[in-house]
């Protein structure tokens, strides 16, 4: 059905389309904000969305921005008023098909939003490529049997264990799980335990009170309590302290705990969904976690598989984040030749989905044509070798100056001199924006070309790390070279934070 939904906080806009528009057969939906509206996106999607930029309680840019990251395919219209000359801008900027400006001429608004209908044709929603509408794709038989397990156990309150390599999908899965449950109006809180400092780990959970130990300065709610009546994801459940362990076994028997300094037993009522890369069973034989909790997580396991053993939905996926990181950079997305694709269903993937949607993005980025063909893949991919890259030396820490790039060169050809080829495009950068600069160049005059590349490059090297490490920070900072405070510091300036 040609569902329209209407997001707007004045009544009268909302009545005046939605009559307009169901007259012309369209089956509408109204929303008085843009929470509202978003809230209904996790369980349905419209094939056109109308929304007006001033709300009380939420901003439709804001609300674009967010519908973009989840819904790439779905037509956006703006409605502003004729002097908001800005706020059309950042509409456009942020992907909205077309804007509305008030005061608008219905017959006008009417035909623009079937005209946003037939741009997105008679395709079906965004699951239509094997999406299960949970922010999953795969058409493989191996993710068809996990799609029914979570039709399945959606409804059930029982414990689930997800068991899967890193960037397989876990926690989208338990998102899925929660998604469908009964518990989808509370919150999903999520906690990654490999990510957080084990001293940390236990006020993390339960929460403390005030002065229980140095600088709790006052109360503070764990995530049990941040996710009553919900459901609470503890990823990487393998790396949990033993200590720790007996406590979420308690709590898992009887519903029951402490905050940490606490006297005051609390009752909780949450779901667990656990999830890990490990074998539990070898770390229950080792002694590293207890076999009393490994079996109340593992009521019912679920395992993920990885993207080698489900090459059929490659194609899938890479033209799906292909999509995206074009929508997210407002450019057209790039296509695969039928070599380039071959060459993406022939390698292994050792960090699976995650490492797919990686390739993607940079191939968005540094792919020169819109065709991308075997040429432009990155080099790991290229030879087939997951380890090429982290085997190739590094560049040499002695400055060199780049000679001119060759034309054709490859872009991870090294090039003469010993410098890499990276350092050969950032050089041509530069060039161009000290070109671009005004002449003569005077002392009173200021630059921010460092500070620029310099952001650029921190935000480059820590973001890959971060991703590369599934947000673990003391493993990005090891495998980086730097301090841990450093990291912290870095990722809070640059804006990097979850």
């Amino acid at each position: 059905m040609n569902a329209v939904w209407v997001v707007d906080d004045d009544q009268s806009i909302r009545w005046v389309l939605e009559r307009a528009l169901r007259r012309e057969g369209f089956a509408v939906r109204t929303f008085e904000c843009a929470q509202d509206c978003l809230q209904a996106l996790t369980g349905d999607q419209p094939r056109v969305l109308v929304s007006d930029i001033r709300m009380p309680g939420g901003n439709g840019i804001d609300m674009l921005r967010t519908v973009k990251e989840s819904h790439p395919a779905l037509p956006v219209i703006i409605m502003t008023a004729f002097s908001d000359l800005g706020s059309a801008v950042s509409a456009f900027q942020n992907g909205a098909f077309e804007y509305l400006a008030k005061p608008f001429d219905l017959s006008n608004a009417v035909e623009l939003i079937r005209r946003a209908v037939d741009e997105r044709g008679s395709a079906a929603p965004e699951t239509e490529e094997g999406d299960s509408g949970i922010g999953i794709l795969g058409q493989a038989p191996a993710m068809q049997d996990v799609f029914r397990a979570i039709g399945r156990l959606a409804q059930s309150p029982v414990t689930v264990l997800i068991t899967g390599e890193s960037g397989s999908g876990k926690e989208l899965v338990a998102r899925a799980l929660h998604r469908h449950s009964t518990r989808s109006d509370k919150p999903f809180v999520a906690l990654n335990m490999a990510a957080i400092p084990h001293e940390l780990l236990e006020s993390e959970l339960f929460g403390h009170e005030r002065g229980a130990f140095t600088g709790a300065q006052q109360q503070r709610r764990g995530r049990f309590e941040q996710a009553e009546g919900g459901t609470l994801f503890l990823d990487e459940i393998g790396d949990m302290p033993a200590a720790l362990q007996t406590r979420l076994l308690r709590v898992l028997s009887d519903g029951h705990f402490y905050r940490v300094g606490g006297t005051q037993s609390l009752r909780t009522d949450v779901r667990v969904i656990a999830a890990t890369h490990q074998a539990l069973e070898e770390r229950v034989r080792s002694g590293e976690f207890r076999e009393d909790l490994f079996h109340r997580l593992n009521v019912i396991r679920l395992r993920l598989p990885p993207l080698r053993e489900r090459r059929e939905d490659i194609s899938l996926l890479a033209r799906h984040f292909l999509r995206r990181c074009a929508a997210e950079m407002n450019a057209e997305p790039k296509q695969l030749d039928d070599a380039a694709l071959q060459r993406l269903q022939a390698f292994d993937w050792p960090g699976n989905v995650r490492q797919l949607e990686n390739c993607c993005r940079w191939l968005t980025v540094m792919a020169p044509t819109q065709r991308i063909g075997v040429s432009d893949l990155p080099p790991e991919v290229q030879s087939g070798n997951a380890s090429a890259a982290a085997e190739a030396p590094l560049p040499s820490t002695t400055p060199v100056l780049p000679p001119a790039p060759q034309a054709g060169a490859s872009v991870w050809a090294g090039s003469a001199g010993g410098a890499s080829e990276w350092s050969t495009l950032l050089y041509r950068q530069v060039e161009e924006m000290l070109a671009g600069q005004p002449r003569p160049w005077r002392r009173e005059m200021t630059s921010n070309v460092m500070d620029g590349l310099t952001r650029e490059f921190e935000t480059a090297v820590l973001g890959a790390a971060l991703r590369f490490t599934g947000g673990r920070r003391i493993d990005a900072s090891l495998r980086l070279g730097i301090g841990r405070n450093t990291i912290t510091r870095k990722i809070q300036e640059l804006g990097l934070e979850d």
